[in-house]
């Protein structure tokens, strides 16, 4: 039986049918570079002259490869390429549902946006705490006096948002939080984020009474588990995943925060406008491996020293997957799937109030994919482009249902869960990548968007796939972070 069959048997064709609907075009799975200014990426065509740096060596330096902002969507094409074959260990895949998932992606952003398709900002934490059409960052930004000028104003915005991300991981499907300035409830991210800005405002991270609205190693430090169950609103009859991890973040920021070579002597996160190679100039323009890099070398000491490892350094948020090539015949880092949401999570939230506040440029924005998150691999489950093969479906199943025997977990929606380095995730996480890709030609062509009017990636992924695969109706991840 062909791996694609749905029902009985097929011909090979059905591998052609998957690769078709996968793609219409021979695309190289990069987003467009983007040619415009996007609410708060700018860019231009004369950026396309800036030479970004190449890609780390894997063969001399594999660790180092597996890091970077590149390996990504590399590594993850080569299970997109075993989807074609018919040759994934966990999926079957129903290409007669291609069309269907992205006609519901494309209703979606229409009744929101239609026709103003220019106005749909890129994906970042800003549009969460604006959540229910309330200005949050906006009302921030007017609060604080005329005399704190524009550097100071996105420094205290990168602290807000590189905490607010951090604090990001899911929250389970009973916590809620309700803002202490509209009373109204709010869950899951956005709730998150509307929590952390409160708490934000409310100097939770500052060890400076006189100016709350910053974060520092000694505020953090001073944080503690129940200080930030208190600011969360975690009760025994409100809980959410992952408290104890959260905490274990944040408090390991603080400790990276006293590396005076990296953060100098304020401690505080905003280093990125202080670091040399992010400097605003005249002409400010950041490349996105610099900005990578940055975040990648200034958080690598809060991630836990468990994950994946190359050489013995640990590389975050990358895991092996048996659809990888393995040794003998490869070598171990070949085996290894990066993914660094967390990371990419930070790029482009971090990059909307750099670009806002001080008009800073972003070249090579089109390195960055699509979160590979239960959203947007959500998607693909909901729609039924993406079923569990039946082993899979059975041991997730069993998984749940030991799950549901401990107390306070969850025991009403029955769904196959997998623990975050299950190789089922893995994969799914890698084909989320490549189907973004071509999900986004898909979209824009069914819009009718060519050259500069063209969606984004991030446009795409802010006003369609990230918001319609809520909830999921498959949960194949739980709520460890990633970096």
């Amino acid at each position: 039986m062909g791996f694609f069959s749905r029902k009985g048997n097929k011909t090979s064709s059905d591998a052609d049918s998957v690769a078709s609907k996968f793609s219409r075009t021979n695309s190289s799975l990069k987003s467009p570079p983007l040619s415009k200014t996007i609410n708060g990426f700018v860019n231009s065509p004369s950026m396309t002259s800036i030479s970004l740096p190449s890609a780390p060596d894997p063969n001399v330096d594999p660790a180092a490869y597996l890091s970077s902002v590149y390996a990504v969507r590399e590594r993850s094409k080569l299970i997109y390429a075993q989807a074609q074959k018919n040759q994934l260990n966990h999926f079957e895949v129903d290409p007669s549902k291609w069309e269907e998932t992205a006609a519901y992606v494309v209703s979606i952003i229409k009744r929101d946006f239609a026709p103003d398709f220019h106005s749909i900002p890129p994906h970042g934490r800003w549009q969460h705490f604006d959540v229910g059409g309330r200005p949050r960052v906006q009302q921030l930004l007017i609060s604080w006096p005329l005399t704190v000028d524009a550097q100071e104003r996105t420094r205290r915005l990168l602290d807000l948002f590189l905490v607010s991300v951090l604090l990001d991981a899911g929250a389970g499907t009973r916590w809620t939080y309700e803002s202490k300035e509209s009373r109204k409830l709010y869950r899951r991210s956005e709730g998150l984020a509307v929590a952390s800005l409160e708490m934000f405002k409310a100097g939770y991270f500052s060890s400076d009474p006189a100016q709350p609205h910053q974060v520092d190693a000694e505020g953090l430090k001073k944080l503690g588990l129940q200080k930030l169950a208190t600011g969360l609103q975690v009760t025994g009859e409100n809980p959410i995943l992952g408290l104890e991890g959260r905490a274990g973040v944040l408090s390991r920021l603080g400790d990276a925060l006293q590396n005076k070579n990296l953060f100098g002597t304020t401690a505080r996160p905003d280093y990125l406008l202080s670091h040399p190679s992010t400097q605003a100039s005249s002409v400010p323009v950041v490349t996105i491996p610099t900005l990578w890099g940055v975040i990648m070398d200034g958080l690598a000491s809060i991630w836990p020293a468990t994950r994946t490892q190359i050489a013995g350094i640990s590389i975050g948020d990358a895991w092996p997957c048996s659809s990888m090539p393995s040794p003998p015949q490869a070598q171990p880092w070949e085996n290894v799937v990066p993914f660094h949401k967390l990371t990419q999570w930070l790029c482009y939230s971090l990059m909307a109030p750099m670009s806002k506040l001080l008009n800073i440029r972003f070249a090579g924005v089109e390195l960055l994919t699509g979160l590979p998150e239960y959203r947007n691999g959500g998607l693909f489950i909901d729609t039924g482009f993406l079923t569990l093969k039946e082993p899979d479906l059975k041991r997730g199943l069993q998984a749940y249902k030991n799950n549901a025997m401990v107390t306070g977990q969850p025991s009403m929606e029955v769904v196959p869960l997998f623990p975050a380095d299950d190789d089922v995730v893995v994969e799914w996480r890698a084909l989320t990548i490549s189907l973004l890709d071509d999900l986004l030609i898909e979209v824009n062509r069914m819009l009718g968007l060519q050259g500069p009017d063209a969606l984004s990636l991030a446009q795409m992924l802010e006003a369609g796939s990230w918001k319609v695969a809520f909830p999921p109706n498959s949960r194949l991840e739980n709520s460890k972070s990633h970096r």
